[in-house]
């Protein structure tokens, strides 16, 4: 009987062993879970700081520019295209700021892929009213 009670108590034994096995898989899960997060934060944190810096940069920078009297933001086009200009010289449309019902009217005949085209470039050289 002895051998018998001792291999009960191992079975026990065992089982509690199994469960406190269980515990301590889903304990070390959960504590997984946890230490992602706080690393997901830690880079987060990291992040907008950097972005917090570029910033506050291009604010100074912005400051100078206005300070300096030159626009912040200038056009890379400000003449429009041969084509466009005799486009619009055919149609009475000249040089300077370009009222837009006067502008589509004298686009009216052409396609809407032409007209998109030619407000497109009369927006990039600043030239739309």
């Amino acid at each position: 009987m002895e051998e018998r009670e001792v291999v009960e108590r191992l079975e026990a034994a065992a089982c509690l062993l199994e469960k406190a096995l269980h515990w301590l898989d889903e304990r070390q899960g959960a504590l997984s879970g946890e230490v992602e997060r706080i690393s997901a934060t830690v880079e987060q944190s990291r992040r907008e700081a950097e972005l917090s810096e570029k910033l506050e940069a291009v604010e100074q920078e912005l400051t100078e520019l206005k300070a300096a009297g030159q626009p912040a933001v200038t056009s890379a086009r400000r003449t429009l295209p041969a084509a466009t200009s005799e486009l619009l010289a055919k149609r009475g449309i000249g040089d300077g700021p370009v009222d837009v019902r006067a502008l589509d009217a004298a686009l009216n005949g052409l396609s809407l892929e032409q007209r998109i085209a030619v407000k497109t470039q009369l927006q990039r050289a600043g030239a739309l009213a």
